[in-house]
């Protein structure tokens, strides 16, 4: 009976060891996701197209609110050349609300977080509506690095 509490005393120590230090690692891991979310973020404010891309997988699937859809980081990076030369479109500053990170196993993670984009205009001048922007990214970890596979950005008007 002795050793049977032993083994016990044993596996729930080895147990709370590795929740431990599994809780910590993904700590870990949630800094360093945010942190790429915020370079994205200074990136596109600072107009930086290496450090909008630094995080981005060679492979992204990325497709913008306005449903322009590209298929890897040199298309992308086309794109965003071209959208960061548009004045109008970047008098909009963008506000993040939060960052929801879920990992769906050690080297998966899928991260939701709401922008507010307030003083963009039309390519006619005028000034949109505050944008609610959603971002739905997939991160993956590869070789102890985070890259952005997958963004998907929706965006919702006030509802009335």
């Amino acid at each position: 009976m002795n050793s049977f509490l032993k083994a016990n005393q044993l596996i729930s120590i080895v147990a709370f060891l590795c929740f431990s230090v599994l809780q910590a690692q993904s700590e870990k891991d949630k800094k360093l996701i945010e942190k790429i979310i915020t370079n994205q973020a200074e990136g596109w404010k600072n107009k930086n197209l290496d450090l909008t891309l630094e995080d981005y997988a060679d492979n992204v699937d990325w497709t913008n609110a306005f449903g322009d859809r590209m298929r890897s980081k040199e298309e992308l990076k086309a794109l965003l050349s071209d959208i960061y030369s548009m004045g109008f479109v970047m008098k909009g500053v963008s506000e993040n609300q939060y960052n929801d990170i879920n990992f769906l196993s050690p080297e998966i993670a899928i991260v939701h977080s709401k922008t507010i984009v307030k003083g963009q205009e039309w390519c006619d001048g005028t000034k949109m509506e505050d944008r609610h922007n959603y971002h739905l990214r997939v991160f993956q970890k590869k070789d102890s690095s985070w890259k952005v596979i997958s963004h998907l950005i929706s965006q919702a008007w006030t509802k009335k």
